[in-house]
C-alpha cells in the first residue's frame, strides 16, 4: 500500500505565501513533499481528485476550553478532538482551566498522554500564574525548557501589575508567549452584557467596554522596556483597536485575536435573553463589530479564534444573569468566518491568514502552510456550498452553539492530520 497521497484538481490556498492557484499537492506520510500546478507521483500513490474544491492548511485555533480533566460531562479531549477535525482545525492550543490546573510539567504532561490518541494536535497553554490565581508567577523557565512557551490565566486576568511586570521580564528571557484575557474585574464582575441602552432596556447589568482597554492599555505600557512577547486574547471593541494600532506602531511584540461570534453578531443578539449569546467578553454595539473586522482587514488583528466552550445545559438554561459565559464553536469557526468572504469584507486569503499562517507564526509552529517539508496537515472545503447550522448534528457532546440555524455558506469536507484522514462529511 502507498504512504503517498495526491491530492489533484485542488484550488491551493496557503496564506504565508499568497498562493491560490489550481493544483495539486504530494504528501509521503506526516510531510508535504511537494506542490504546484502539476507535480510528479509514485505510480502507486493513492490519488483523490478534488474537483475543484479548496485546499489549504489545517486550522489553528489558540482559544480552546476542554472538560477533562475535571468536567467530563461537557466534553471529553477525544470529543474536543472529533469536533475539531469536523471543523477542519487541526491543532487546538488548550485552555489551563481544567482541574487540576495546568500550572506545571506534571499536569502537562498529564494532557498529553490524555490527548495522546485524539484525532487532532493539542498544544497545552500553561496558566502563567499559579493556579491562575494571580498572585505568584508559575515556573515559567522550567515549562519553557521543556518547550511549552505559551503561557495565560485563561478567562483570569492577571491583574496585579507588579506581577505582570515580573511574567513580561522573565519570560522575555525564553521568548515565551503571554496570553492575557482583558478584562477589569471591578468594572465586569457583576455585568452579563454590553454596557450601553440595550442593557439598560432590559434590565440586565452591563460591562462596559473599558473593561477591556484599561487592561490592554496598561500592559502595553509594562511591555515597554522589555523583549517580551504579548497577545491580548479576545479583542472585541473598537478603542482597544485604537491601543493595539499604537503598540504596533512603537514596535512592541504585540498581538491579538478576535472570537468568531465578535464578528458575526452584535449585542442585539441576546435581546430575547439568549443564554447561548452570554460570552465573556460579551457581545458588543455594532459600530464595535464593525471596527473589528476592519481591523482584521488591516492586520491590526492577527487572528481569528473559536473561543469553544462547552457548557452544559444546567449552566444555560437558566436565567440570563446567572447562565455560564461561552459558547461551542470548533465546528463553525471556518464556515462563520467565510461570511466575511461572501459579503466582500476581507478577500479569502487574509481570512485564511487568520485561521492557519498567523496563530502557527505566533505560537512557533511548523504547521500553517502549504510547503515542502511541512506537517501534512490540511483542510479541504467547498468554499460555496450553503447550509444551516443545526446544533442537534454538531459532533460536540454539549450544543452551547451561538449560531444554530443560521444559514452559513462553506463545509468542510475533509480533515488531515500528519497525512492520515481524521475527517470526512457524509451528506
Amino acid at each position: 500500500m502507498s504512504t503517498h497521497t495526491l491530492y489533484k484538481n485542488a484550488r491551493l490556498l496557503d496564506p504565508a505565501s499568497g498562493l491560490d492557484i489550481k493544483g495539486e499537492l504530494l504528501t509521503h506520510k506526516k510531510k508535504i513533499v511537494s506542490l504546484g500546478e502539476k507535480v510528479d507521483a509514485p505510480e502507486d500513490a493513492e490519488i483523490i481528485d478534488l474537483k475543484g474544491k479548496c485546499l489549504c492548511p489545517g486550522l489553528i485555533d489558540m482559544r480552546v476550553f476542554v472538560g477533562i480533566p475535571g468536567a467530563d460531562y461537557k466534553d471529553t479531549i477525544l470529543n474536543t478532538g472529533e469536533a475539531a477535525a469536523a471543523g477542519g482545525v487541526t491543532t487546538v492550543c488548550v485552555q489551563p482551566n481544567t482541574d487540576p490546573i495546568i500550572d506545571s510539567i506534571p499536569h502537562i504532561e498529564y494532557l498529553a498522554i490524555r490527548a495522546k490518541n485524539a484525532l487532532v494536535n493539542f498544544v497545552p497553554m500553561p496558566a502563567a500564574t499559579k493556579q491562575m490565581e494571580g498572585k505568584q508567577m508559575s515556573e515559567i523557565g522550567l515549562m519553557a525548557a521543556a518547550g511549552h512557551k505559551i503561557f495565560g490565566d485563561c478567562s483570569t486576568t492577571i491583574e496585579n501589575a507588579a506581577i505582570m511586570s515580573r511574567i513580561f521580564k522573565y519570560a522575555s528571557a525564553y521568548d515565551a508567549l503571554i496570553v492575557q484575557h482583558l478584562s477589569e474585574s471591578n468594572l465586569s464582575k457583576n455585568g452579563c452584557m454590553n454596557a450601553g441602552d440595550l442593557a439598560t432596556r432590559l434590565g440586565l447589568p452591563g460591562i462596559p467596554t473599558a473593561a477591556e482597554t484599561l487592561v490592554l492599555e496598561r500592559d502595553v505600557r509594562l511591555l515597554k522596556g522589555t523583549k517580551g512577547r504579548y497577545h491580548a486574547s479576545q479583542v472585541t471593541c473598537a478603542d482597544s483597536i485604537e491601543v493595539l494600532k499604537k503598540a504596533k506602531s512603537d514596535d512592541l511584540n504585540v498581538t491579538a485575536g478576535v472570537a468568531v461570534p465578535h464578528l458575526s453578531l452584535n449585542e442585539y443578539a441576546i435581546e430575547d435573553y439568549r443564554t447561548f449569546m452570554k460570552l465573556s467578553p460579551p457581545l458588543r454595539d455594532e459600530d464595535d463589530r464593525v471596527a473589528v473586522v476592519e481591523a482584521l482587514k488591516d492586520g491590526t488583528i492577527d487572528v481569528i479564534v473559536s473561543g469553544h466552550d462547552p457548557e452544559d445545559p444546567e449552566s444555560k438554561r437558566v436565567p440570563f444573569e446567572q447562565a455560564e459565559p461561552g459558547v461551542v464553536g470548533l465546528e463553525t469557526l471556518l464556515s462563520v468566518s467565510l461570511e466575511m468572504h461572501h459579503n466582500g469584507s476581507l478577500d479569502l486569503l487574509t481570512i485564511l491568514s487568520k485561521l492557519t499562517s498567523n496563530p502557527a507564526k505566533i505560537m512557533g509552529l511548523e504547521s500553517g502552510v502549504l510547503k515542502e517539508g511541512a506537517p501534512a496537515d490540511l483542510c479541504i472545503f467547498d468554499l460555496n456550498v450553503p447550509y444551516f447550522v443545526d446544533a442537534e448534528k454538531m459532533v460536540s457532546i454539549t450544543k452551547n452553539t451561538c449560531f444554530d440555524g443560521k444559514p452559513v455558506q462553506g463545509r468542510v469536507l475533509k480533515t488531515v492530520v500528519a497525512g492520515k484522514c481524521v475527517y470526512e462529511y457524509n451528506a
